[in-house]
């Protein structure tokens, strides 16, 4: 049976993934594309790649007729989202990808986003959407709020080890690198070529990324008792992909039994052979997810790495699988496309 889709905010790297990859979905119909700067523009004119498809014009959201829409992906700038999907029909199924709706406690949202949340009763309904790990809530869910790029692959590194109570909760140390296409499409003087060429530059050094918001809510929440991360994020000279570090201590082998037992049934997610480290190449435009484990000439040390593209699993694809299963699809459907290689 198809679905009736609509992408607000489709003239975004986020948006245009949403397209690409409902390109191949064998039930999902997109039915209006919003891109407000880009508004009265067919789609092949923003993103050329996507002039083979059969898309609607750009509209402004307000011209949108959600009446026969199943499900709408906004994938609107952070606090914009809010305001957006406060305004929409109450039951129209929504997958937000920006920050908007990921932290529960609005005190939180606040003290890392520097403003008040605008609706705070859809922050309390919203379902985080990690798929793995809140599938049944997923299902049944009217607003689900997509996971932070750096914070899934973070995840899930370390939710199955924090959930055996197999690491040391006090020492857990994260190194990541991020490429350049998690900062969206807005023109950034850091971001330009002579600036992201032969550089790697860390940011938000000290505990200040948002993304630590998320890692505080769910990894406590596993834990029964305030957990905290030490986080140093690097952009890289890649339009695409992340790989986190994350330093440990505890039973290598133990990590390696842990994680392979908890995706053993994942589809999405693959424990590499134990000392086999994944790189982003290998899950490139995918929705997979790659862990490796490995031991350290120091005893009682363990380095686990997980790896995922930032634009798909960590985001538009992982958006496909919450909407999926929204709708009483296979998670797994218009997803299982092979990374692209080399």
């Amino acid at each position: 049976m198809p679905h009736n889709i609509a992408i607000l905010g489709a003239s975004g790297y986020t948006g245009a993934e949403l397209v690409r990859l409902i390109a191949t979905h064998p039930t999902f119909r997109i039915k209006a594309l919003s891109g407000d700067r880009k508004a009265g523009q067919p789609m092949s004119s923003v993103y050329p790649h996507l002039r083979h498809m059969d898309l609607p014009d750009l509209v402004r959201i307000e011209d949108i007729d959600f009446a026969g829409i199943d499900l709408a992906f906004c994938a609107l700038p952070h606090a914009t989202s809010q305001a957006v999907i406060a305004k929409l029909p109450s039951d129209l199924k929504v997958v937000d990808l920006s920050a908007d709706f990921r932290l529960r406690d609005a005190k939180a949202y606040a003290a890392w986003y520097g403003k008040p949340h605008s609706a705070p009763s859809l922050q309390k309904e919203s379902v985080y959407g990690l798929t793995e790990f809140y599938r049944d809530q997923i299902k049944s869910a009217r607003l689900v709020a997509g996971t932070g790029c750096n914070a899934a692959t973070g995840q899930f590194a370390l939710r199955p080890l924090i959930e055996a109570g197999v690491i040391d909760f006090d020492d857990i140390i994260m190194d990541l690198k991020a490429a350049s296409s998690g900062a969206g499409r807005s023109l950034k003087e850091h971001l330009l070529s002579s600036e992201m060429s032969e550089n790697v530059k860390a940011y938000s050094v000290g505990g200040t990324h948002r993304h630590l918001g998320e890692f505080d809510q769910e990894f406590s929440a596993i834990a029964g008792h305030d957990i905290r991360v030490q986080l140093t994020p690097h952009l890289i000279p890649a339009t695409r992909g992340i790989v986190m570090t994350c330093y440990l201590k505890g039973d290598p082998e133990i990590a390696f039994q842990t994680l392979s037992k908890a995706y053993v049934n994942e589809p999405f997610i693959q424990v590499l052979p134990m000392g086999e480290m994944p790189q982003m190449k290998d899950v490139r435009a995918s929705n997979f997810c790659h862990i490796g484990v490995a031991g350290d000439r120091i005893a009682g040390r363990v380095t686990v790495i997980a790896t995922l593209d930032n634009l798909t699993k960590g985001s538009s694809g992982q958006a496909i699988q919450n909407a999926n299963l929204m709708l009483g699809e296979d998670e797994t459907t218009g997803l299982m496309a092979a990374p692209v290689y080399p």
